[in-house]
This record gives C-alpha cells, sequence and structure tokens, in this order.
C-alpha cells in the first residue's frame, strides 16, 4: 500500500498545482463548439479521448468527420470512433465519413464528395490515383494495417456499442459538417489531409461566418533537423540516409529523395490545404517545429503506466505500451510523438483565452507568420501532364489562373524524376510545403513554435502538455464506462478446436482470398464440407483486391464462429508484384488497387462486410503486432504468441506438415499475388501442389461480352482478380502447375439473387446459413436501390470455385473445356490482365463451361443448411 501511495504522489501534486493554474487563468468560462475532422491516426484517437475528457459547459465536441485518404482506412476508422464514443458516453455525436458525390471537369462541386482522393486527383466517382497517399505505408511497421487495428488493441480492449458503419444509413463527412457548422459558431479542429474541410469551404461559402477558428495540425516551418532521421520505427528509420538529416524540415520519410519539406497532412492534399489557410478564416498552425520538442519522454511514459485509473487512460497506455514494445528504446523515447494529440491541447488553452488575440496559451509558444502552401513546382505554366487542374483543359479547372502557383509541376508519384537532383540525395519538389513568403500569397497564420516547459521546474514531466494530459486523462469526471472485459464480465477467450485424430481427412486444400463478399461466403460453404472429404489447412490473405489487410480479423471472426480456430490465417503481400517501392516496401504505388471503389461498393463496404462484420462473434484471434526476438523484432512483447504469421510462413508450416506424399490443393478467390510469390520463393512448388483452382478471368469468346473492369473504362475485356495483379497472373499461368479456371463466363451464370435466396429459405436455419441468407439480402438490395452497388452480383459467382473444388460439379451438369490461354501485363492499363485464347504459346488449362444455375443454388442452401460441422456460436 505504501509503494502504491507513493507511486501517486508526483501526479497528485501535477494534479493540483494544474488544477490551481487553471482555476486561476479561466475564472469565466466560455462554451466552445468543436467539430474534429481526423484522419484517425493513434494520436488522433488520444486527442479524441482528451477532447472528451473536457468540461462539456466549457468545450462542447459537437461531430467527428473522418478523412478518409490518410492514415487509416474508412471502414476500420469509422468503426473505432463509434467505439471509443460509445466506451465515453457520447453516442449522441454524430459521425461523418465518405460520401458518394463528385466534382465535375469545370470545378462544380456536387453533394457529399466523400474525401477519399484529394482534390486534384476528384472525378465522378470514388475510384482513383494514390498520387499523394502512396507516401504512407499501407502494412506494418506503422502503417495502414497497424493503425486500423490499433496495433492490434482496439479489438481486444474497446466495448462494441448498437451504432456502426451501415451501408445506405452512414451520415457523410459532408453532412455532419453542414449540420454542425450551421448550427452556430464553431472552431474546427483539423488533425489529418484537409480535404473534407475544404470541400464544406468551396461548397457552402454562406457558412463561412460561422466558423470562427481554425486549429490545424500540420506543416514545418522552420530549417532544422528533419524528423526522417529520427522516425520512431527501425525499418522507416533505415530508409533514411544520414545525408538526408539537416535541412528542410519534412517528415516524409518514404519521399525524402522527392520532396524533403512537405509534412503528411498536407503533403496529403496540398490543393485543400491551400483552400484552408488562404480561407480567411483565422487559422493556428501547430507544425512540426512544436511537436519535435515535445518528444515522449521515459519519465512520462513511466508516469502513464503508473497513472491509469480511467479505461481511456488504459487505453491510450495500451497502445502506446504497444509502440513502444516494437521498437528499441532509442527509437522510441525522445523520437515518438503525439502530434495531433498536443495540436488539441494547444487548440483549446487558446480557447479558454478568448481576449487574447496573440494566442496565449498554456502549453505552446506562438508567433503570426506569413504563409502560402505549395501546391506546384515552379517554373508555372507549364504542360507536362502531371496537373489534372490545368492539362486538357480548356478551362482550368476551379477557374484557376494560367500561368499562377497552382499551374506548375505536381507531383506525381514517390519517385518523381522531375523532383530529383543528380548528386544530390534530397529531392527539389515542394508540394504540400508551409513556406514563408510575403506579398500576394502570404496568409498571417498564428503558429506553434514549441512547447512550453513545465510550470514546475522540478516536476518529472518537462512539458506543460504531459502536465494537463495525465491529468486530465484520469479526471473521474466524463471518464469511460467500461471496456469490452467489463462490458461482457462472462466473456472467457475460447480457442474452439476440433478433434479429428480418429477421422480420416480428405484432400488438404488452402483458400487464397482477398476478403469480398463472396469469399466469405465461399469460406463457409468450405467449411460445411465434410472433412473427410475437403481438409481446409489454412487460409491465406491476398490484401491486394477488395479489401485492406485489417479485414483479416473478420476471417478469424468467421472461423471462430465456425469452431474452426484451429486453422491458421496467413497475410500476404500488401501490394501487387512490381508495386511496391524499391527502397522502402511498406509503401508502394497503386496501379492496379485504385480500380476498387473505395466508398459504397468498394473498400468501406468490404472491410465491414457491408455492416454485419460486427455481428460475428468476436474470436480472441485477431491481427496484432505481438512479436518475439525470434522473428527479428526488437524485444519480446507481452504475448509473442498472438504474433499475425505471414502468408509464405503459414504454406511452409502446411506443408511440411503435410503427409509424406500428400499434396495441397489451392483455390484462389482474388488476385494471385500470394499464389505467384510462393512460386518464385519455392523451386519445388510443382511438387507441393496437386492442382489450383483459380476463381478469375474472362475467356473472350468474342466481342459481344466483356469483362468486369468496370472502374477502368479503357479496359473491356479484363477481369478483376487478373487485372488487380497481372504479373502474378502471368507468373501463374506461365509456370507448370496443373491449372482449372472458373472465369468470370461461367460465374455470371450463377448470379442470380431471386434463385439462392428461395434455396436459403427452404433449408435448415443453421447460424450459417441465415448469416449468408442476410448478407445476400444485403447485396440485393444495396444493388436495387443505389447505382454505386450495381456490381454486387459478382461476389455470387465467387462461391463457385468451392462449389467445384468440393466435387460437387457431377450436381451442377458442368463442363470443362482444355484450353492453351494466355494472361498480358504489359504495364498497360487497357490491355493488362486480359486473357487470351493462344494454340501456339499458351499453358494448357481446363477451363470450366457450363453450370446449371438451378444446381448450383441447391447445392450451396443445402450444405450450409447441413447440422453436420455446424456453427458452434451463434452471431
Amino acid at each position: 500500500m505504501t509503494m502504491r501511495i507513493q507511486q501517486w504522489v508526483p501526479l497528485l501534486l501535477v494534479m493540483v498545482i494544474f488544477g490551481e493554474e487553471a482555476c486561476r487563468a479561466r475564472p469565466h468560462h466560455h462554451h466552445h463548439r468543436i467539430l474534429l475532422d481526423t484522419d484517425v491516426g493513434i494520436d488522433d484517437v488520444f486527442a479524441l479521448l482528451y477532447l472528451l475528457k473536457l468540461d462539456r459547459a466549457e468545450f462542447d465536441l459537437k461531430g467527428v468527420t473522418l478523412n478518409a485518404n490518410g492514415w487509416s482506412d474508412a471502414g476500420h476508422a469509422v468503426n473505432h470512433v463509434y467505439d471509443i464514443l460509445y466506451m465515453m458516453g457520447r453516442d449522441d455525436i454524430p459521425v461523418g465519413v465518405g460520401g458518394e458525390g463528385g466534382i465535375l471537369e469545370g470545378g462544380t462541386i456536387l453533394p457529399n464528395v466523400g474525401g477519399y482522393l484529394p482534390l486534384i486527383e476528384q472525378g465522378m466517382s470514388t475510384t482513383g490515383y494514390c498520387r499523394y497517399r502512396q507516401a504512407i505505408p499501407v502494412g506494418s511497421g506503422g502503417g495502414r494495417l497497424d493503425i486500423d487495428t490499433n496495433f492490434g488493441i482496439r479489438k481486444e480492449f474497446l466495448p462494441q456499442g448498437s451504432r456502426r458503419y451501415s451501408p445506405m444509413g452512414q451520415a457523410t463527412a459532408q453532412q455532419v459538417m453542414i449540420d454542425v457548422i450551421s448550427e452556430g459558431p464553431t472552431n474546427v479542429l483539423l488533425t489529418g489531409a484537409q480535404t473534407n474541410f475544404a470541400i464544406f469551404l468551396m461548397s457552402n461559402p454562406q457558412l463561412k461566418s460561422n466558423v470562427q477558428h481554425i486549429y490545424a495540425m500540420g506543416g514545418s516551418l522552420a530549417i532544422g533537423a528533419t524528423n526522417c532521421c529520427r522516425y520512431p520505427n527501425t525499418e522507416m528509420s533505415s530508409s533514411c540516409k544520414p545525408s538526408l538529416c539537416g535541412e528542410p524540415a519534412g517528415n516524409l520519410f518514404s519521399n525524402h529523395d522527392s520532396n524533403p519539406y512537405a509534412e503528411f497532412n498536407m503533403f496529403s492534399d496540398p490543393f485543400a490545404a491551400y483552400q484552408v489557410i488562404h480561407s480567411g478564416i483565422p487559422v493556428t498552425l501547430v507544425p512540426l517545429d512544436a511537436t519535435n520538442t515535445i518528444p515522449i519522454t521515459r519519465q512520462f511514459y513511466d508516469m502513464l503506466e503508473k497513472n491509469q485509473r480511467t479505461y481511456e487512460a488504459q487505453y491510450v497506455y495500451k497502445s502506446m505500451k504497444m509502440v513502444h514494445d516494437t521498437r528499441l528504446d532509442d527509437m522510441f523515447f525522445n523520437n515518438y510523438y503525439i502530434w495531433d494529440t498536443f495540436a488539441a491541447g494547444v487548440a483549446v488553452s487558446i480557447m479558454s483565452k478568448p481576449d487574447d488575440t496573440d494566442g496565449e496559451n498554456d502549453f505552446a509558444n506562438m508567433k503570426y507568420v506569413n504563409i502560402t502552401l505549395v501546391t506546384s513546382n515552379k517554373p508555372y505554366g507549364i504542360s507536362d501532364g502531371s496537373n489534372p487542374f490545368f492539362d486538357g483543359c480548356q478551362i482550368p479547372r476551379f477557374h484557376l489562373e494560367n500561368g499562377g502557383v497552382h499551374s506548375g509541376h505536381v507531383q506525381t508519384r514517390l519517385h518523381d524524376p522531375f523532383c530529383s537532383i543528380k548528386k544530390n540525395e534530397k529531392g527539389k519538389c515542394q508540394d504540400g510545403y508551409t513556406m514563408v513568403t510575403t506579398g500576394s500569397e502570404a496568409a498571417q497564420v498564428l503558429v506553434a513554435t514549441e512547447a512550453k516547459p513545465s510550470k514546475v521546474p522540478s516536476s518529472l514531466l518537462d512539458r506543460e502538455f504531459f502536465v494537463s494530459f495525465l491529468e486530465v486523462l484520469n479526471r473521474p469526471q466524463n471518464s469511460g464506462r467500461f471496456n469490452f472485459t467489463t462490458q461482457f464480465p462472462h466473456y472467457m477467450p475460447v480457442y474452439y478446436k476440433p478433434n479429428f485424430v480418429s477421422t480420416k481427412l480428405g484432400k488438404p486444400i488452402i483458400f487464397d482470398i482477398d476478403m469480398s463478399a463472396g469469399d466469405f461466403l465461399a469460406l463457409f460453404y468450405l467449411l460445411k464440407v465434410p472433412v473427410e472429404v475437403l481438409d481446409l489447412k489454412a487460409v491465406l490473405v491476398t490484401p491486394t483486391g477488395w479489401a485492406s489487410a485489417a479485414t483479416v480479423e473478420v476471417v478469424y471472426d468467421l472461423l471462430h464462429m465456425m469452431g474452426r480456430d484451429d486453422i491458421p490465417v496467413g497475410l500476404g503481400d500488401f501490394f501487387a508484384m512490381n508495386q511496391s517501392d524499391p527502397i522502402y516496401a511498406g509503401v508502394g504505388d497503386c496501379n492496379y488497387s485504385k480500380a476498387i471503389p473505395n466508398g459504397r461498393g468498394g473498400l468501406l463496404d468490404s472491410d465491414t462486410l457491408y455492416g454485419l462484420a460486427r455481428d460475428l462473434p468476436r474470436s480472441p484471434r485477431r491481427y496484432t503486432v505481438e512479436n518475439s526476438i525470434k522473428y527479428g523484432a526488437p524485444r519480446d512483447t507481452d504475448h509473442p504468441e498472438l504474433r499475425q504469421a505471414s502468408a509464405l510462413e503459414i504454406w511452409k508450416n502446411v506443408t511440411s506438415s503435410t503427409d509424406h506424399g500428400s499434396k495441397i490443393t489451392v483455390l484462389t478467390n482474388g488476385p494471385l499475388t500470394t499464389l505467384a510469390k510462393i512460386i518464385l520463393l519455392e523451386e519445388n512448388s510443382r511438387s507441393l501442389i496437386e492442382e489450383v483452382y483459380i476463381v478469375g478471368g474472362y475467356v473472350n469468346y468474342s466481342t459481344e461480352d466483356k469483362g468486369n473492369l468496370f472502374t477502368v473504362p479503357s479496359n473491356d475485356f479484363a477481369e478483376f482478380n487478373m487485372f488487380l495483379d497481372p504479373l502474378a497472373a502471368k507468373t501463374v499461368f506461365d509456370s507448370e502447375l496443373v491449372v482449372t479456371l472458373i472465369p468470370l463466363d461461367a460465374q455470371r451464370q450463377v448470379c442470380s439473387f431471386p434463385r439462392i435466396h428461395e434455396k436459403l429459405y427452404q433449408t435448415k436455419r443453421t447460424p450459417e446459413a441465415l448469416f449468408a441468407q442476410r448478407l445476400l439480402s444485403q447485396l440485393e438490395r444495396l444493388q436495387k436501390e443505389h447505382p454505386g452497388y450495381k456490381h454486387m452480383d459478382i461476389f455470387l459467382g465467387e462461391i463457385l470455385g468451392a462449389v467445384i473444388l468440393a466435387g460437387d460439379y457431377y450436381h451442377l451438369n458442368s463442363t470443362k473445356k482444355a484450353m492453351q490461354i494466355s494472361v498480358f501485363a504489359p504495364g498497360n492499363e487497357s490491355i493488362d490482365g486480359q486473357i487470351a485464347i493462344d494454340g501456339k504459346d499458351g499453358k494448357p488449362v481446363n477451363v470450366l463451361e457450363e453450370v446449371n444455375q438451378t444446381a448450383f443454388a441447391d447445392i450451396f442452401a443445402s450444405r450450409l443448411g447441413e447440422r453436420k460441422q455446424s456453427a458452434v456460436l451463434e452471431y
């Protein structure tokens, strides 16, 4: 007890001191309405919790909108925010994300533009190129996978309420912004790319007067050591050479050889940031100059560990600990920052002193600076194909000025040749640079220059904001109500692993999926096939298709529901072949993945399984960054046994443990990225693989019909799975593997919602049959109600491979034909992924031609209705 009291004494002292200072500084409270626009990074989550803890009479968070082209994926991010608000008892706060609106060629902004793309790439849909976002890592190592899952902490800790993403029911970002700002004077806090708010300002000039002040984290003004060489991740840091450190001071660690000037939030949409800074609304900026002066110290980390009296403090500590544990100490302490959290603190402290026009606050020194936001590079007025605002336009988009500051070269990709300087490892491009300037382009902005030291010189916490952050997190007022385990006190993490010791198992198979809706239906089917017929050894996830990598958690949940926690799940590469960056493999291009819609009917819906994923039982298995020294981590984390295995690792484990002489049959339902890698790395792959069933491709018999690549108008005859990684497809079809192809032609024969609904209604009501019926009903309803869902029936065809593999093709009256085919992968999107019948040089494959639609629906429904191998948990 004495030790426990001693641990609390430092925090109690700083709480008393901070509370006294706060009372003296703010004798009269004003009511400040706040709108938060966030990309839901980890520091954004801390900022959200900080705001929710403040006295609502003074600081009233009225809405949260999600920036969908930054560090997180929209479907995972919106549910993350819903769970936090539920934990904090704030289901009253509206949350907006996405939207299906577009921008016409002339620049007319239609309602509800979703913000999935930077303004320079935004057209009339949610598909488009990742010009800026490709600088953000996609996978593990601090990328979007880790952010979407909060390094594996989110699913373990947060409770789950009734609010969730729902197709056609989710409020858009623009709807929430308009509703909140229309209600009265509002302070806007921007902690990500500024796309959403720029669209709001450009579309709603009549509401600008209701925006009292804009606070933004972003930019880098001063000349100094770049964050790149100090970035808190060993892999990222190793990609930055010492010669790149120093001037100027951007933090694009993945893009420094092209652009050493920009900071991520500004770089993610420079034109949007320009619109915000030049809006005429008062702006306060908290740039890297200030955030770099408040790194996480060992003393702060230790005190946070000792002071977790609230659920929100526990969530912050657990999150920060996971970041710490997967890095060396010298790559964490004094090199890890809570950028957006600090910006939130500065913002509310300035708000608390409304009569001080110089931005006086408790946490940062401030000064006014004249700046602009660089959106293009000199010389201006050129036309080199890099700038869609001008190139090919009779009238520049948004009526921009020919020869003006927006008319130069715009950085096109990570290693843009225009941006490179010979014999110099630093680039010259300045897209997204917050440049100090004078003249007509200057906008006066209040800038935080450095964090203030603690008011108590002897304090263990060296920055005043650390004092506030710990005190606020641990306040009993406005605290979280429960976490997951206290919400469900009787929940036990049970692993369901059937005993097949006395069972003669059937054909060993591995299922390779990209986690589309059809893949989950096919997985249900495979799990229902008697293990004496098919023995599902593993699921490999290829996140280069219809869902982001974090959706692997839905796979775990489905397997848990079906009582198959014994089936390992491996995570494949995050980029199609030849798309990852040669310098830093964590980032890469999106020449093919850009074909998947970001919004409705695309990633937003796939990542949430069309709003139904959260109805599945929660598996104790999940994605996590837990790791061990054995696998290259700097230290063993608390639970290295939870480590997420790679697809190749699972493949090797399965093939090495399979009975001698047995071969694996592989069913692929997505891009062939993972299978191609296995072929290239396993010299004896032919001796390990019995046969491959490939669901995908369009066999072009004639020009009367077309492929299904509806988002790439120039490519009439490709099918998505082949197009999403054409080089991988070519690699597989050029190999010696025995292949059965289930092409789009055959899939279309079974794409009938009414018929399969009829059969499911007639079958026995097992949990899996009921869930499949709900999902299929959802897809059919959406297809009827909105043009963004017109392609829903393509997911029905993805079940066909599982039915054929199970040997049920005899009942389908199916026919196959031997053909010789070739796959095109020249790097031209107009023909990439197309399949041609090539009698001379093509690969011999068995191609499924005819299928009985009625028999297919009956077989699928009957199998899911069988009591044998049914779900062990209700959903």
